[in-house]
């Protein structure tokens, strides 16, 4: 009913920029929060980042000054602009969405994209 698609990730060196997307497709009423999480090998996973409909963004402290999220919401699509990356932003970046479908209206569900591997390294 719902997917989600990343795109952007790849290899990257320290200090230099990469933007992920995320959009999200199918039978949608409405999405309300949108974010980006990660995950490195052997860890947990943990949020980057996160946008409301209304435009409000929460960040962890670890990225703040450097990520930026956004989205369209004419697009249903939402954005992770990473700037001075470091090697320990190396991760597998997962969308996130917490979307009303038109068969689950009202009810929203919470839909996951498959990931976009972010390495970062000289």
């Amino acid at each position: 009913q719902v997917q989600l698609v990343e795109s952007g990730g790849g290899l990257v060196q320290p200090g230099r920029s990469l933007r992920l997307s995320c959009a999200a497709s199918g039978s949608i009423f409405a999405i309300y929060a949108m974010g980006w999480y990660r995950q490195a090998p052997g860890e947990e996973r943990e949020l980057v980042a996160t946008i409301t409909s209304g435009g409000s963004t929460k960040y962890a402290d670890s990225v703040k000054g450097r990520f930026t999220i956004s989205r369209d919401n004419a697009k249903n699509t939402v954005y992770l602009q990473m700037n001075s990356l470091k090697p320990e932003d190396a991760a597998d970046y997962y969308c996130n969405a917490d979307v009303i479908s038109r068969s689950s209206y009202p009810r929203s569900y919470d839909y996951w994209g498959q990931g976009t591997r972010v390495t970062v390294s000289s």
